[in-house]
């Protein structure tokens, strides 16, 4: 992916990549409309955070949800996490690769780190609470200064 294609953001040793052309929500998941499916998966700045993820359990084929239900969890070596859908509809497929290389995740989430493809039931109502990624990417950024203010009172 190039440069151009996304917006960054370095911040100490991490770099956080935000593609344009996906929606995401609040919570840390994207979408990628491609044709009449939905793709999705969780941002650069979820995997950073939860680090090492060493386990993903989807929910079933055929399930239908709602906007912000959970379309999968994901367990890393600090935290067990859910992946909370930007869109509603029927799970038409998982990501199998991530039974066995659950670390694709870390190493791409926005292609070969995905985790659900949907049949979306309507995205054009679902787009309403979704951010563009120049939206997310200021999110993104408030985030970020909230995770530094955090680690220096740690310290």
């Amino acid at each position: 992916m190039k440069n151009e294609d996304s917006y960054q953001l370095k911040v100490l040793k991490w770099t956080f990549r935000v593609p344009k052309g996906l929606f995401y929500n609040e919570n840390d998941c994207w979408v990628k409309i491609e044709g009449h499916k939905a793709r999705v998966g969780i941002t650069d700045f979820l995997q950073s955070m939860a680090t090492d993820i060493i386990f993903v359990e989807f929910r079933d084929v055929g399930t239908e949800i709602e906007q912000l239900d959970e379309v999968a969890s994901f367990e890393s070596i600090k935290t067990i996490l859910d992946l909370i859908s930007p869109v509603s509809g029927v799970i038409v497929e998982v990501n199998e690769k991530l039974s066995e290389r659950p670390e694709l995740v870390n190493q791409d989430p926005y292609v070969e780190g995905w985790f659900a493809l949907l049949e979306p039931k309507d995205f054009e109502s679902d787009r309403e609470n979704l951010l563009d990624a120049q939206e997310y990417f200021e999110v993104l950024k408030r985030k970020v200064e909230s995770e530094k203010e955090k680690l220096g009172k740690q310290r």
